[in-house]
């Protein structure tokens, strides 16, 4: 009897034993460090800005933006928000807080809210083919974001980082409008460039069709540093 309730003890230890590894793995498969988020991370990006005013008509600018989260907290709904302090920079050495946004990992989601606007910026785990309504939490129109390219990249410190594209549009009527924007995120890093060309052309009879820029912006920002304090 004794032998036959060691032999119980020993197979129900291993029973439980691949239950806690079952878990252990299918927490780690949500590959949630594409977005690191912990109190004292930074990242510094170069910035390259141009914003249109009418045809003929624009300033183009260049800087550095470096996203601190400094703090986090416990919100109504028991989740975690982190708050990033976005600043600004023309050399590295002086920098001025010009914003502050959350992020909060809600669900198998990444929600970012800037300036108020809440936005599903990824999904975990981050899949090739993979699409999502970043609107979800906005009282807007369907917004479908879709990782459209995975591979494997260099960049200083992370060898052969994996790397996913996040297309949120792509939109181009040759007539009217232009509205193309996309992010890149690599793991164990996170956001690693973000582009956003977002113009109106003209409209009038004599220039309708002929791309002319009538208002808009273009803003690329590529990640150059990264750590924590």
């Amino acid at each position: 009897m004794k032998t036959i309730f060691s032999s119980f003890v020993i197979l129900l230890f291993i029973f439980l034993s691949s239950c806690d590894r079952k878990v252990e793995d299918s927490i780690s498969d949500f590959e949630f460090d594409f977005q690191p988020m912990e109190k004292g991370l930074f990242w510094i990006y170069s910035v390259d800005e141009t914003i249109y005013f009418g045809e003929n008509d624009s300033e183009n600018s260049t800087f550095f933006y470096r996203d601190l989260i400094r703090d986090f907290y416990v919100d109504a709904s028991n989740e975690q928000v982190f708050i990033v302090a976005r600043s600004k920079s023309l050399d590295q050495k002086s920098w001025t807080i010009v914003k502050e946004y959350t992020l909060i990992r809600r669900s198998s989601t990444l929600v970012k809210t800037l300036d108020n606007q809440p936005l599903v910026s990824l999904t975990f785990p981050p899949v090739l083919g993979k699409s999502w309504n970043g609107n979800t939490y906005r009282n807007e129109v369907v917004d479908e974001f879709q990782i459209d390219d995975q591979h494997k990249n260099n960049f200083p410190g992370a060898l052969e980082t994996n790397v996913i594209r996040v297309l949120q549009e792509e939109s181009d009527d040759l007539i009217t409008f232009r509205d193309n924007r996309y992010e890149v995120y690599g793991k164990g890093i996170g956001l690693l460039e973000k582009y956003d060309e977002v113009l109106t052309y003209c409209s009038r009879n004599d220039c309708l069709g002929n791309q002319l820029i009538n208002s808009g912006f273009k803003i690329k920002m590529e990640l150059i540093d990264y750590g924590k304090n």
